[in-house]
């Protein structure tokens, strides 16, 4: 008999090769960052069977993951629930918290049902966890610690949090690899993946600066800047050839398994908060990330050389939409090229280090 009133209960009871849902839709950093908590639980019990419920465009972040049993993609309401029940989950957590995910959740047939306190239809959980805190009592935490609560929550054993990982598959790794051969780069040649990109404008340090980087880089670093643009990235398109060198590699249309492999080969990865600087991370390639109006307590690469350029500014975390109308958005523009430069040296300095004492 379940004692649900003792959350610390549910995962150290569940039977030998229990089934485990994991529900986390969307978005692409956001599955990156979900990558700890599966390697936390397949070590801590190699057993239970994982599997992950993402929407389609993001199922490419978890191939090859040795500690997920299936992921289940979001293909409409109705189908989805059938296949959940079908399966007959054991437990299920709710790592998105959206008003779909309640109803996924709810309706899944599993007996144990998890969330956090406090969070959407908070009546179809039968097992709810408390957000963590610092020490202070205060909730600035990484979404990294954030996601892992429920697990602790539930029976984990806490420990340290491993790292997010991500696997680049090899057809992908070849098909980049051309892609860059047949714009004159070298297979040997060191290059940094540059990401212009981000989901709205508050996020997005401009294309100018991200130039006169990616001109410091070759320059002064030896590495070929290879520009990325995602399918949101659209409107920038037209601009990178106004900025960027005719040197420099553009590349916008990749798929999503592409651009892991891509990334996991660069020297070193220079974009602003979007998913593809977690890629990265999880590949283990140093990072710099430029930060407007996003939190980088929550959001920075999760533990991996990395530097974070970010300004303090009266608007960060953003309190406004849209913010032209506050004489332009202080939190990125205040960002300056010779900052992003000095960080790109830094890490690109501890990478160096590290490899050396390895």
């Amino acid at each position: 008999m379940w004692k649900l009133s003792d959350p610390g209960s549910v995962l150290p009871r569940l039977s030998n090769g229990a089934r485990i849902l994991i529900i986390r839709l969307r978005s692409l950093g956001d599955i990156v960052l979900e990558t700890p908590a599966l390697a936390a639980l397949h070590a801590w019990r190699p057993d239970l069977r994982l599997s992950l419920l993402v929407e389609p465009a993001y199922a490419a972040v978890l191939e090859g993951n040795p500690a997920v049993a299936e992921v289940l993609l979001l293909r409409g309401f109705l189908p989805t629930i059938h296949e959940l029940r079908r399966r007959r989950f054991a437990a299920v957590f709710n790592q998105h918290a959206g008003p779909t995910s309640a109803l996924l959740t709810a309706l899944a047939g599993s007996p144990v049902r998890v969330c956090w306190t406090g969070c959407q239809f908070s009546a179809l959980y039968n097992v709810l966890v408390m957000p963590p805190s610092d020490a202070k009592g205060e909730k600035k935490l990484h979404t990294v610690d954030h996601r892992m609560e429920q697990f602790f929550g539930t029976g984990l054993p806490r420990g340290p949090i491993p790292a997010t990982q991500i696997y680049p598959q090899a057809e992908a790794v070849t098909a980049g690899a051309r892609r860059l051969a047949e714009r004159g780069v070298d297979p040997l040649q060191p290059y940094a993946v540059v990401h212009p990109g981000a989901p709205y404008f508050p996020k997005r340090w401009p294309l100018e600066s991200f130039a006169r980087v990616a001109r410091w880089l070759r320059e002064r670093r030896g590495l070929v800047p290879v520009i990325v643009l995602g399918n949101a990235d659209g409107d920038l398109a037209a601009a990178v050839g106004q900025h960027f060198a005719p040197s420099d590699v553009v590349l916008d249309s990749l798929s999503l398994p592409e651009l892991i492999a891509l990334i996991s080969g660069a020297s070193l990865f220079l974009g602003n908060d979007s998913g593809p600087a977690h890629l990265a991370a999880a590949t283990g390639r140093p990072v710099v990330v430029v930060f407007g109006a996003s939190d980088a307590v929550a959001w920075r690469p999760w533990r991996i050389a990395y530097r974070v350029v970010q300004n303090d500014s009266l608007c960060n975390p953003c309190r406004a939409t849209p913010c032209a109308g506050i004489d332009g958005l202080h939190c990125i523009l205040t960002v300056t090229p010779e900052q992003v430069c000095d960080a790109c040296d830094a890490v690109l300095m501890e990478e160096r280090a590290s490899v050396a004492e390895s």
